[in-house]
């Protein structure tokens, strides 16, 4: 107090200056925690503030605020583009919308079509979508119980168990059921006109109508000078001076490998398709080509063509004789199956689905030989009674084609092989299979024979192998570990055939070889070049040691002693 007092000052202006010392104190500190804000001369009269940016380090005027971009327009861009979005498709703004409504409009609008705008001014009334279906229902929605069309259907019940004539169940007829199915006159009219021109269209209907107005001519050719011997036997009847036993239960005891071309059968001009022994005897043989003939040719005497069948539009794929042997088969890729007289040459019956059989085969058994099983390209095998000519029964199990039919179990029981890699086994006149058979390492099965004892089936398997099948108590097994291997028959349905005594097994290949397996080892014990083009059938004799014919793709039917 002194010292100040000595300085002329008084209480009053020492509380003074006090007080300005601690407010420039604060000041400072305040200039020290403000943020940076540019100056003034910064700011010019130009868009300051970039959309994009959050945040605002001045502060601008509303002119500026809201003052445009600068720079120039880009020319290339439309309005829709140089509007400011603030997502990849447009400009999103935050709304405050009640949960219900909104459910209730979106799914109004995509049960009924129309719906509330959202963006109407408070207190209007406006619709999207179908704005005159709104209008017409006066705006209702799903909430106030509008029926859609999509209600469960009334039925006409009668619970009532005492009323015996009128009691209907859970399973009366519906309220708007309609008991009359037939159309009305007009619109039957307009029924018959489109089918009639889906008809016209129609490859199918175009191909049967051509099938039926040009059907091929069905003759026969005999190559004998007569068709009787002088004792009258046709040509039917086995010979008695083969040198061969020719008896149906005659079985040589032991057969060998043929070593020798005998003769050439030529007469087919193109390749030759499928062979088949005459029942029994084996005195002929059947062949059928790819030139649509089929040919009856001798097997002893003068190995000459007997007769010539001549039927069929496009190649024979098959034949088929009867236990008999007065009648055959011909399944054909012109849709028909034919079935010839043996001895006269004509056509008794011809058979006709639509479809492409692919195999035939007659039931074994005497008494039911009128019946023929014929595997068809539409997945089905058909059953055929010849004496009536009609279908009696349908097998339609397969995925695909079926390619061949085999017998087994006393002709009870017949497999089925297909291009679905499956064999089926079915039992007869019962059109459901009791057993399928399908391994992942087994391909398709394109032909199928059974030994002579009845004890085992073999199949042609395309990956190059002959697989097995064994018959065990009357069951069909496939056996994994045993296959014969060595020749190239993929992609190519060539037959297989058992020699009498069942020592040896026959197949020719792709290569125009064939090839014969020992049946107890599996080894190759002959193979030679049979055919310049593909051998697609090989049979052994039923009454001879060594003997054989193989047909081949390049038209020739050889046989081998």
């Amino acid at each position: 107090m002194d010292a100040l007092q000595a300085y002329g000052m008084s209480d009053s202006e020492q509380s003074d200056d006090d007080m300005e010392i601690s407010k420039g104190k604060s000041a400072e500190r305040a200039i020290v925690m403000a943020p940076d804000v540019l100056s003034k001369s910064v700011i010019k009269e130009v868009a300051i503030v970039d959309p994009k940016t959050k945040e605002i380090k001045s502060n601008p005027k509303f002119e500026q605020l809201f003052k445009a971009e600068s720079g120039p327009v880009n020319p290339f861009k439309s309005e829709q583009q140089r509007s400011q979005k603030n997502t990849l498709t447009g400009f999103v703004e935050p709304a405050h919308l009640n949960e219900f409504h909104f459910n209730r409009q979106i799914r109004s609008f995509d049960t009924l079509g129309y719906a509330q705008n959202p963006t109407a001014e408070t207190g209007t009334t406006q619709f999207i979508g179908d704005v005159k279906k709104a209008e017409t229902e006066k705006g209702v929605s799903l909430f106030e119980s509008k029926k859609t069309g999509g209600e469960k259907r009334k039925r006409v019940r009668n619970d009532d168990s005492a009323d015996v004539d009128g009691y209907t169940g859970p399973w009366s007829r519906f309220a708007d059921e309609k008991t009359v199915a037939k159309p009305s006159p007009e619109l039957q009219k307009q029924m018959d006109e489109i089918v009639k021109k889906r008809q016209e269209k129609s490859r199918k209907f175009k191909k049967d109508k051509e099938d039926s107005e040009q059907m091929a001519e069905e003759s026969s050719t005999l190559h004998l000078k007569e068709a009787e011997d002088y004792q009258g036997r046709s040509f039917l009847v086995p010979p008695s001076f083969t040198g061969v036993n020719l008896r149906e239960d005659y079985c040589p005891e032991r057969c060998f490998v043929p070593k020798k071309l005998v003769h050439t059968y030529r007469g087919h001009n193109k390749g030759v398709n499928f062979l088949q022994w005459f029942p029994k005897s084996a005195h002929l043989f059947l062949s059928c080509s790819m030139d649509t003939k089929i040919k009856l040719w001798e097997v002893y005497d003068r190995q000459r063509v007997v007769r010539t069948y001549s039927g069929h539009k496009l190649p024979v794929r098959e034949v088929a004789f009867n236990n008999e042997g007065t009648e055959f088969l011909s399944a054909s890729f012109d849709r028909y199956v034919k079935l010839w007289d043996t001895e006269t040459g004509q056509v008794k019956q011809r058979f006709h689905t639509g479809h492409v059989p692919y195999c035939l085969k007659y039931h074994p058994d005497d008494d039911k030989n009128h019946m023929f099983l014929v595997g068809m390209q539409n997945k089905k095998i058909i059953q055929w009674d010849s004496r009536s000519g009609e279908i009696v029964q349908e097998y339609d199990r397969h995925l695909q084609a079926v390619n061949s039919i085999t017998f087994f179990d006393k002709n009870r029981r017949f497999a089925s092989t297909s291009d679905d890699k499956s064999v089926r086994i079915w039992e007869w006149e019962i059109p459901v299979d009791t057993k399928l058979i399908q391994n992942v390492g087994l391909h398709a099965i394109p032909t199928m024979t059974k030994s002579p004892n009845d004890k085992w089936v073999v199949g042609q398997c395309m990956d190059n192998r002959i697989v097995l099948f064994q018959l065990v108590d009357d069951k069909l097994r496939f056996s994994k570990k045993k296959a014969f291997r060595g020749h190239n028959a993929a992609g190519y349905a060539c037959n297989i055939d058992f020699s009498p005594d069942q020592s040896f097994l026959i197949s020719g290949d792709a290569d125009g070889k064939l090839f014969i397996w020992d049946w107890r080892t599996h080894k190759i014990v002959g193979k030679w070049k049979a055919h310049e083009n593909t051998c697609i059938a090989a049979l052994w004799h039923p009454h001879e040691k060594s003997r054989m014919i193989t047909a081949g793709w390049d038209g020739l039917i050889k046989m081998w002693n």
